[in-house]
């Protein structure tokens, strides 16, 4: 495939197309003109460093990336793999009282998975998970109050 030309559309390859054409209307909308059929899109977001747009074109919403030499060496070293972290414990990140526990022993965690709810100072803060873990053991129980930094819950 022609490096040039080199195209990702929601994650998947293409190859740029000499029948597909842009026109600006202005710095934040277009039409493009693919085999004699226009599609009216606009850019959401414009991400320079990674070389990507997140557009809208018909009402669907695609990300945009143009790869190159770097990407392929990135890709090939696996560095393109998101790191998720292990869960060890979660802490109380404030002195409160636990409104709801939304896990149970054995249950597997996944990034922004509910863990419980936390009230401080008269408001609801929803603790979720900022890894995978498999839960091993809950510390507290609802109705507890806890202190700063104290022990919550446990992980696999």
């Amino acid at each position: 495939m022609d490096q040039q030309n080199n195209w990702l559309f929601d994650g998947e390859g293409v190859n740029a197309s000499q029948d597909a054409h842009v026109t600006w209307e202005d710095h934040r909308f277009f039409t493009l003109t693919y085999q004699s059929t226009s599609f009216h899109g606009e850019i959401l977001s414009n991400n320079i460093e990674k070389n990507s747009l997140l557009i809208k074109v018909n009402h669907r919403i695609i990300e945009v990336h143009k790869s190159g030499p770097l990407d392929a060496l990135i890709a090939s070293l696996g560095l393109d793999k998101p790191k998720v972290k292990q869960l060890k414990t979660l802490e109380a990140p404030m002195p409160g009282r636990i409104v709801r526990i939304a896990v149970e022993i054995g249950q597997e965690l996944n990034p922004g998975d509910e863990i419980l709810s936390l009230e401080a100072m008269k408001m609801e803060n929803v603790l979720k998970s900022e890894g995978i873990g498999v839960v091993k053991n809950i510390v507290i129980e609802a109705d507890q109050v806890v202190e700063k930094g104290m022990v919550l819950v446990e992980f696999e």
